[in-house]
């Protein structure tokens, strides 16, 4: 009766242990076949998408705001630093739409609200043009130069980037400045809008300023059909 029971509890002990072990294959294997699962989903994205994840941005800039500004800082040859600012005007001026990121730390360096053309819109910016005193915001890539004290304060100009959608940006005066209509409202009204400059919050303008001068890339982002159709860059962000 003894041996009976001796022999039943080592029996017992082996299937256990022949279970644990199953039980820890099956865990390494699920374990294995999830990384596997997840190198593929990676080999499958593109480079700006893996950026795009990486930095987390999704709450912060669209996708399509994103490729687009990366792709057209890839093809832009004057670009000598690794910092791209992205303003977003699909969204609202009561809404942070104005980020400035680090691409060689993959990090976001400011987020901050921006003001937009009294002619382009109201809360929205959805009316932009190129011509000057037209008091609206222009779309595209551009290229930050030098700051000066001008009627406006601490500036910095910009050289507009694409023919015949924001090149007359230096004839118009077009330029990142601070300005007091920019600050963000405790109500969450609408901003103030500018003559079509970049006009950012006081207390940051001069820090934002002096961190992307003199040879980094701007890109303004709209959903504006006109600029889609003749920027060679959004062309070649609907081609990859």
């Amino acid at each position: 009766m003894k041996n009976r029971k001796k022999i039943f509890l080592v029996c017992f002990i082996i299937a256990l242990n022949l279970l644990y072990g199953q039980d820890k294959v099956g865990k390494k294997e699920y374990k294995k076949n999830q990384e596997i699962e997840k190198e593929k989903e990676q080999n499958d994205l593109n480079s700006e998408e893996k950026l795009y994840k990486k930095m987390d941005l999704k709450s912060k800039i669209s996708y399509d705001a994103f490729k687009i500004a990366v792709l057209g800082y890839d093809s832009i040859i004057k670009n000598d630093k690794k910092l791209l600012t992205i303003v977003d005007f699909t969204k609202p001026s009561n809404e942070e739409r104005f980020f400035v990121l680090d691409l060689e730390k993959e990090e976001i360096l400011y987020e901050t609200h921006v003001a937009h053309g009294m002619k382009s819109g109201e809360m929205m910016a959805q009316n932009f043009s190129n011509v000057r005193s037209s008091n609206k915001s222009s779309p595209g890539f551009y290229l930050t130069e030098n700051i000066y004290n001008g009627r406006n304060g601490y500036s910095m100009r910009l050289e507009g980037l694409e023919k015949g959608i924001n090149d007359n940006a230096k004839d118009r005066a077009i330029v990142v400045h601070g300005a007091k209509y920019a600050n963000p409202t405790k109500n969450g009204e609408r901003l103030g809008r500018s003559f079509g400059c970049l006009a950012l919050p006081t207390e940051v303008n001069q820090e934002i300023v002096d961190t992307i001068k003199n040879g980094s890339i701007i890109y303004v982002h709209t959903n504006n059909k006109d600029y889609v159709s003749k920027s060679q860059f959004a062309t070649l962000a609907r081609m990859i």
